[in-house]
């Protein structure tokens, strides 16, 4: 056990986080994103049992965001058309904001295959089971 580390972290996701230099990316994905067929050349590591804003808090305590790019955090954006509430985007405001002091000026949107050809190079996916729709969400690792 360690003091201080949130325990949803676990030993294979902080050694995968420790691992991560600048300008590495990291994915939480939510349940319906393909998170095996994407990461063929990531790390994957499940926590099927947790949704997305408690991985993404927990992570944000000990992973500082890229602040050499504009926006380290992308959200897949919704397809154009799609209708479906995302009120989970408000969530991860809420938690980029706590951790990072540029708040929601780090969260960027990419298009829905973009943000697959991005995760595809990604160095690890996290893959939740979160059942909000477009709650995928990257994370570009910075400096301390």
């Amino acid at each position: 056990m360690l003091k201080g580390i949130p325990p949803v972290l676990s030993p294979e996701l902080l050694k995968v986080l420790c691992e991560m230099g600048h300008s590495d990316r990291i994915v939480i994905s939510d349940g319906n994103f393909p998170a095996q067929s994407m990461g063929k050349d990531s790390i994957v590591i499940r926590l099927d049992g947790h949704g997305v804003p408690e991985i993404l808090e927990a992570i944000l305590t000990v992973f500082p965001l890229d602040t050499y790019v504009e926006k380290p955090v992308t959200l897949m954006e919704k397809v154009k058309g799609d209708t479906v509430e995302t009120p989970i985007w408000n969530t991860y405001k809420t938690i980029v904001e706590k951790h990072d002091g540029r708040g929601s000026d780090t969260i960027g949107q990419m298009e829905r295959f973009a943000f697959y050809e991005s995760a595809r190079t990604a160095y690890a996916i996290v893959a939740t089971g979160e059942k909000a729709l477009y709650a995928n969400i990257m994370l570009q690792k910075g400096v301390i």
